[in-house]
């Protein structure tokens, strides 16, 4: 949402005020979220940080609902202020869930590569291996997150359905990274951290 007012402080010069005041609440919403995090670990800090950023929350969607009533409010700044409020609910789930990142940063970098495959190799060309490939993608990226090679991951998984007769294993569930022992993970490791 915050690339909504962005896009709006830089590309209407009348506009760029309001921009830009709503650009620097949201920005002061990232550093109130970032204040709690720091103390989450910490009752009784945690509950003093969170109440400011529930009060900087409702400040926000308050101000949101008293300049969509301007009947003389711009196009573009009512289009992000209508916008806003539409996915408000969305927007706001940090809030009550703290281990939910107010960005969508990471999911974005993740799907980079993906995107840019897909763009090099003129996709899939059929049904199956777009299924194929969009099953590959999210067993990588599950295995990159939990700091498992997906090389090491895969050698390991075909030589467990080699012994199974080219079958898969009987219990998938040894497979899943939140379930290998610990020297399991420390030999499909990734040789550095994966970020």
């Amino acid at each position: 949402m915050r690339r909504d007012f962005v896009g709006v402080r830089d590309g209407y010069p009348r506009l760029r005020r309001w921009g830009e005041a709503w650009v620097t609440r949201i920005n002061e919403l990232f550093t109130l979220n970032d204040q709690r995090l720091v103390v989450l670990s910490d009752p009784e800090a945690f509950q003093e940080k969170d109440g400011g950023l529930r009060d900087a929350v409702e400040a926000m969607a308050k101000q949101r609902d008293r300049e969509l009533e301007d009947p003389d409010l711009r196009e573009p700044a009512r289009k992000a202020l209508e916008s806003l409020r539409n996915h408000w609910e969305g927007c706001t789930l940090f809030v009550e869930h703290p281990e939910i990142p107010m960005d969508n940063n990471e999911s974005e970098r993740r799907l980079r590569d993906p995107a840019v495959g897909r763009k090099n190799y003129y996709g899939s060309g059929s049904v199956w291996s777009g299924a194929l490939t969009a099953i590959c993608f999210t067993i990588f990226q599950t295995l990159l997150k939990n700091g498992i090679d997906p090389k090491k991951w895969f050698f390991a998984y075909f030589q467990a359905c080699a012994e199974n007769g080219g079958r898969s294993p009987e219990n998938l569930d040894e497979f899943m990274p939140w379930n290998l022992s610990e020297q399991q993970k420390d030999a499909w490791r990734c040789p550095e951290p994966f970020t």
